[in-house]
Formats: structure tokens, C-alpha cells, sequence
């Protein structure tokens, strides 16, 4: 069927007629985008060679590209970070429960119960929002059978603890390292650690392919047995070894992940500045408190900025989201509610509140502001003096009051 001009006019109007509206906005993030023309050139190659995927030619220089550039042995590409975990946990044998984070995204825990694994939630650290490695241990039961830890926000969670608790008990230690990319501690790459990390590359995350994930691994062996189950279990051609799952990177994902690397330093650098400017702006501001980084520990990559809004701000988090919102800036409570409060999970006994209190308040007054390399000095600006504005001035509530 072939489209008429008119109809194709009409189309582009209303393309042109949303980013208007757009432009007006400030959401949390967008995704950063080579030039077009750059892209072009790979295209054409996938229009030559006729490969669109099944492990094609820019498929497997990405990976091997992808492990020298965050340092690591083995990775492999998987067409989301959902069905890397999924293939994560299949790929260790993974059973009974897992001790893992309520504070994170749903994907992190529905991985789990794809596998028939009961989750089981442990608190968090109140500076870090990582897994307590303090409060790992009591949580162990004969059927603990692996940990699954987030570094939330990109920020390394306790690595060395979580590895000491895990070998006292003979666990697996399974990383969601989806807001991970490119972040290194003094031993190198932070996806070096446990027994497997696994990052995404969906399109709101400092490294995209549009949709992507892979899974960062220590041996050739387990890279074999990993590509194996994201093929159907498919061996050689024609062996199934295994009862895998379709889980792919295609070709166009993969050739865009080969272009974005061109751009990767200087996205973080962007993120990074943006980053600072907030803290500088916020500094003094009674009630907002910026997440800290330990640039001594690690080299952060900039992937989110969350503030904590505490009850000396004057007004609630929700308060302020919905103020940002009608100036049209678009934040984002993230994470909140609690995974632990969804009504899949609300029915654990590890979901008690009583059993979560710093991720319940953590997940109160936590509010993410817009960070991305599109996002203009002057945005940041109209955000910072936004939330000012919005901090404890009794004489102005006062005569907003009357």
C-alpha cells in the first residue's frame, strides 16, 4: 500500500506540532542520538551483506569492541537486559530463593519469579540505596541459593562485603548492572565482580542501542553456555543442549551500539558536568539532599541525579514533583512505590515494611531530576532555582496562605 503525499504532509505536521510541544518541556531524560549520517553507512552494509541477525558480523565486533572498552573477559549481547537476567539465573541453575534489593526496578525481581525463584528483600544502605551487606546474612535460609544486588544508580554497591557473605555460604552472586555501564572501582571494571553482571542498553541509559542488554561473564565456558541459552539452546548449529529463549541483539541494535561507542566519553563528560552544576546549586538548600559520590572509591558515569526531599524542605516530595510538573519539568520518583509493594511481592514476609524501613523512607523523599548531554545549561539553571524557590521561606508561604 502506498502512501499519498497529502497523507505523508499530515504525518509530518503532526511530527513537527509534538516537538514543539516537547521543546517546552524538560523531561528526566532523553536519549542521546549519533548524527543520522553516520548511521548511514552501517546501514548499508546490513542492505549489502543481508544479515539481520543470528550473531552476524557487527553483532560479534561489538562485543569483542564492548569488552575492551569496559574492560572485561566475556560479554554477550542480548536484545534486552530482562531477558539477560532471566538467562543469568538459568545459566548458574539458579533455584529456591534469592536475597535481593526492593529498592530497584520490577525487571530485577520479575526475573526471578520468571525462574520459579522466590525473592526475598533485604534493606538498604541510606547513603548508597544499595543492598545492606549487613543485613544479607539473617536473611539466609536453606534455600538461599544465590544473591542478586543492584548498583543502584550506577553507584558500586559493596562488592568485597557481598562476595564475603557469599562465600561463607557457598552463593552465587548475579550483579544488576543495568545503570552500571562504564563505571570502575580500584580493581577495574565494577562488572568484574560476582559471578555475573548484567547490564541493559535500553534507550534511557547512558550507553543505548535502542533496546539492548548483555551479560558480562568470567569464562569461556560460561560465555559458550550463555550464547547457547539465548539461542533457543542451540549448540553448533544443530545440537539443542538446552531449554533457551530467542534472546538476540539484531543487527541494527548492534551496529548503532558500535556507533555510540564514538560518542560514549564525551556523553559522560556532559552527564558529568550537568551533575556538578546541580550540586553547586543546591549546596545550602535546606532539606534537599543530593546522593553522594565517592569519586576516591569510584569513577562515577553520571547515569542519574536523585535528591532525597527530608521533611526540613519545606514541602513534600510529591509537593515538589507536581510544583517541577506545572512549570513543565517532568521528574521522576524513581524508584517508588517499592518493588516489595507491588501486589505480586506484597504477599513475602520479607516485604513487611518493619522488615524495610530505610527503603520505604528512601523511596518517600526520593525525587530524580532531569540528566541527559541534550539538556541545556538553561534548563538546569530554571530547575535549580526552581527548587530554591520551593524551600522553606515561611514569609512567602505565609503570604501565599493569606
Amino acid at each position: 500500500m502506498r502512501i499519498e503525499l497529502g497523507e505523508v504532509e499530515t504525518v509530518a505536521s503532526e511530527i513537527n506540532q509534538m516537538k514543539l510541544r516537547m521543546m517546552k518541556n524538560i523531561y528526566v531524560t532523553q536519549p542521546f542520538l549519533p548524527p543520522l549520517e553516520e548511521m548511514i553507512p552501517f546501514m548499508k552494509r546490513i542492505w549489502e551483506n543481508r544479515v539481520l541477525t543470528n550473531c552476524g558480523p557487527f553483532h560479534q565486533e561489538l562485543e569483542s569492541t564492548l569488552a575492551r572498552y569496559l574492560g572485561v573477559t566475556h560479554i554477550s549481547l542480548f536484545a534486552n537486559a530482562t531477558i539477560g537476567l532471566i538467562t543469568a539465573l538459568q545459566a548458574l541453575r539458579i533455584k529456591g530463593e534469592v536475597i535481593t534489593t526492593p529498592y530497584s526496578f520490577v525487571a530485577t525481581s520479575h526475573s526471578l519469579l520468571w525462574n520459579g525463584i522466590k525473592p526475598v528483600f533485604v534493606d538498604i544502605d541510606p547513603d548508597t540505596f544499595n543492598l545492606d551487606p549487613s543485613k544479607i546474612e539473617a536473611a539466609i535460609t536453606p534455600d538461599t541459593s544465590a544473591i542478586m544486588p543492584v548498583h543502584c544508580y550506577g553507584h558500586p554497591c559493596d562488592v568485597h562485603a557481598i562476595q564475603r557473605v557469599a562465600d561463607r555460604y557457598n552463593l552465587r552472586v548475579i550483579y544488576d548492572a543495568a545503570h552500571a555501564f562504564g563505571v570502575s572501582d580500584q580493581d577495574g571494571s565494577i562488572l568484574q565482580h560476582g559471578d555475573l553482571s548484567i547490564l541493559s542498553f535500553h534507550a534511557t541509559k547512558v550507553f543505548n542501542t535502542f533496546e539492548g542488554g548483555a551479560i558480562v561473564s568470567g569464562s569461556s565456558g560460561l560465555k559458550r553456555h550463555i550464547d547457547d541459552l539465548k539461542n533457543f539452546g542451540i549448540a553448533d548449529e544443530v545440537a539443542v543442549v538446552a531449554p533457551g529463549i530467542n534472546g538476540k541483539m539484531s543487527e541494527f541494535n548492534a551496529a548503532l551500539g558500535l556507533l555510540q561507542l564514538e560518542y560514549i566519553d564525551e556523553v559522560i563528560a556532559c552527564r558529568k558536568s550537568i551533575d556538578q552544576r546541580y550540586r553547586e546549586g543546591f549546596a545550602g538548600v535546606k532539606g534537599i539532599r543530593c546522593h553522594h559520590v565517592d569519586k576516591d572509591a569510584y569513577t562515577p558515569n553520571y547515569a542519574y541525579f536523585p535528591v532525597l526531599v527530608g521533611p526540613e524542605y519545606g514541602i513534600s516530595r510529591d509537593e515538589l514533583y507536581m510544583k517541577l510538573k506545572e512549570h513543565g519539568v517532568y521528574c521522576r520518583r524513581y524508584f517508588y512505590p517499592l518493588i516489595s509493594d507491588y501486589p505480586m511481592y506484597r504477599i513475602l514476609p520479607s516485604s513487611s515494611h518493619s522488615n524495610l524501613p530505610v527503603a520505604v523512607e528512601v523511596a518517600q523523599q526520593i525525587l530524580c531530576l532531569p540528566i541527559y548531554p541534550g539538556l541545556d545549561m538553561s534548563a538546569v539553571e530554571k530547575i535549580i532555582d526552581l527548587i530554591r524557590e520551593c524551600s522553606w521561606q515561611p514569609g512567602v508561604l505565609a503570604a501565599e496562605a493569606r
